[in-house]
């Protein structure tokens, strides 16, 4: 018992020690950066969803390992955020939870990537749900997938309702990169914000994530070059082994 409790007392004070290290962005240099990887560095925007997706259901998993085998409501929102989430919920699926997916809205017909996304998860037998049909006991954790760093409120109309129903749930909230709603610099408004218990940082935690009190804060997406790591001065924390998150 003792040395279990010295263990996570180490690996609180290392996640600590890495937290006070790294280097928190600010939106433009979020969008600077995302745009870099794409034009300088080749890499497509399917190629980082996959990656940004598995370091967040890896997170989940490593955070609750106790709610294998149960329900997990992945809210998807419109853009790359969104993306994320289906690739989570994909991953989350064959990591033995049983995910179903609210869509906010189904892309436009043009949007291949997306419609790809979607038949995976529906080929995985992963259901998707209408907001009016979400049972809250039917979900262990709810995966916060609506909003990324390019958000500007107000929040539209068509998100009125999951957002009204993650400010209410009891339920632990998992958000992808940004806690949808808050200020992607200034964190959680006066009112009407969330508060997850874990926030996963992609790339590059964002000011935001200064602001978060959650019990559970990880880096996933361990593909940024050296080159814009240091043009950016990220002082990225060093991942361990294979891992693909590490926690802050």
């Amino acid at each position: 018992m003792l040395k279990s409790l010295l263990r996570v007392k180490s690996q609180s004070s290392t996640a600590h020690h890495i937290r006070n290290m790294v280097r928190f962005l600010g939106q433009q240099e979020a969008i600077d950066i995302d745009q870099a990887l794409f034009n300088n560095y080749r890499f497509s925007v399917d190629q980082l969803m996959e990656l940004a997706g598995l370091s967040c259901a890896t997170a989940i998993a490593k955070s609750f390992p106790d709610k294998v085998g149960q329900g997990v409501l992945v809210c998807c929102g419109v853009g790359n955020n969104g993306g994320d989430g289906l690739v989570c919920a994909r991953h989350l699926a064959l990591f033995g939870y049983k995910p179903s997916v609210y869509y906010v809205k189904r892309p436009d017909p043009s949007k291949t990537l997306y419609h790809n996304l979607i038949r995976q998860c529906e080929k995985m037998d992963i259901p998707f749900v209408e907001v009016s049909d979400v049972d809250e006991s039917k979900y262990q954790l709810v995966v916060d997938a609506l909003f990324g760093f390019s958000f500007k409120p107000p929040v539209r109309d068509a998100f009125v309702p999951i957002m009204e129903a993650l400010q209410k749930t009891k339920v632990p909230i998992c958000s992808v990169d940004i806690p949808s709603g808050w200020h992607v610099e200034d964190g959680c408004p006066a009112e009407g914000g969330i508060q997850p218990e874990l926030l996963i940082s992609l790339t590059a935690p964002k000011k935001c994530a200064q602001h978060f009190k959650g019990r559970f804060h990880y880096l996933g997406g361990r593909f940024v070059p050296p080159e814009l790591e240091t043009k950016y001065q990220m002082d990225l924390p060093k991942y361990p082994g294979t891992e693909c998150c590490v926690q802050l």
